[in-house]
């Protein structure tokens, strides 16, 4: 059963989904470098306002686009939830545990589902609720959760889809000692890459059964084709070189789409613009797939949103199969690999694109998108 996608709700450095879309094609990039802690340098960040954001606040706007662009409107009793987050509240208990007296908490109101619930009150929904956590592939599991619940007829329609605000003194501190963290800017897949820029975001969709969508005369965006997941378990943050479970993943997500390798035009990578990650996707992506499938990462725009980053990659795809445009891969001067990387926006006939997640623990996303 295809799943339909019938509302939006996205938000980035770059704006809201529009404004996202309009500038990633532009090729402008949203990174600046700021210094949100006087205690940690100044870096190259992805930040939406002048100071980090609260997880509440990047729930509540994408989670009403998404209605409205759906043509929804509350309460959404029997509408289910699938809302991920790797990060969660985790900058309001590091705000808490410096200065309790300054910044108490309600330690129940900012455990890991917290998106999860604040939606759910939000639509007013008594069906099902979950809250994936699946590092950086958290995105994409979320989005294959909620079609899961429509498939098994537990519920006809779901708000489905991930946010993050990971700029934590913690966050930031973690990635520069691992060496992950850019200094200047994110260039994905290119010859100076450095490393990653955090960012904040979040993307959620109304995801709707094909039947249901077309019957009540609903716009589609694309429909959702199938997914595919599997792990590496062989290390903590980097990823198996052989991609043996890579591989896997994107098999298993195209043989469950009715789909072959011939069959994508367009690829948006993980591309974090790491050494490692860059280099192994690199190899992946050429292994499996034609080289005339074009390649394309957003984080040298958007920065990596961390659990949010897949979520952001199906929005910008769908974006891409609806304008039948593939968007640039910004901050990519010359190319370190044998791809066929996006520099500028291109408008070609695009049918099936396909997106990719890969997180901490060995985890490997992908999921397939219809125009």
């Amino acid at each position: 059963m295809d799943i339909a996608i019938t509302g939006i709700g996205l938000r980035s450095v770059l704006g809201n989904l529009t404004e996202s879309w309009q500038n990633l094609i532009q090729g402008k990039s949203g990174i600046q470098i700021q210094q949100p802690f006087p205690t940690f340098p100044p870096v190259p960040l992805a930040m939406i306002g002048n100071s980090p954001l609260s997880l509440g606040q990047i729930v509540q706007i994408t989670v009403q686009e998404a209605l409205e662009d759906a043509q929804l409107v509350f309460p959404l009793e029997n509408c289910g939830v699938a809302i991920g987050s790797s990060r969660s509240c985790q900058g309001l208990w590091e705000q808490s545990a410096r200065s309790p007296d300054q910044f108490p908490i309600d330690w129940l109101e900012t455990l890991p589902h917290q998106g999860a619930i604040l939606t759910a009150r939000q639509i007013g929904t008594q069906a099902m609720v979950l809250a994936p956590m699946a590092a950086c592939a958290t995105g994409i599991l979320a989005v294959s959760q909620g079609c899961e619940l429509i498939q098994q007829g537990r519920c006809a329609r779901v708000i489905a889809g991930a946010v993050e605000v990971p700029i934590t003194p913690l966050t930031l501190a973690g990635f520069q000692q691992m060496g992950a963290l850019a200094k200047t800017g994110c260039y994905p897949f290119d010859q100076q890459r450095e490393g990653l820029v955090l960012g904040e975001g979040g993307a959620v969709f109304v995801l709707e059964s094909l039947e249901l969508a077309q019957k009540r005369g609903a716009k589609i965006y694309g429909t959702i084709k199938g997914w595919g997941f599997t792990c590496d378990a062989s290390h903590v943050s980097a990823p198996a070189e052989n991609n043996h479970s890579a591989t896997l993943a994107i098999k298993h997500c195209l043989e469950r789409s009715d789909l072959t390798p011939n069959d994508i035009q367009f690829i948006h990578a993980h591309g974090t613009g790491t050494q490692l990650n860059d280099r192994r996707e690199a190899a992946l992506i050429q292994s499996i797939f034609p080289e005339q499938v074009a390649v394309s990462s957003s984080k040298g725009a958007t920065g990596h949103t961390l659990g949010a980053s897949g979520a952001l990659g199906i929005g910008l795809s769908l974006m891409a199969l609806q304008s039948q445009i593939l968007p640039p891969c910004v901050g990519l001067q010359d190319s370190d690999f044998d791809l066929n990387l996006v520099k500028n926006a291109q408008s070609v006939p695009i049918n099936h694109a396909l997106c990719l997640s890969f997180g901490f623990g060995g985890q490997n996303a992908a999921i397939a998108l219809s125009a």
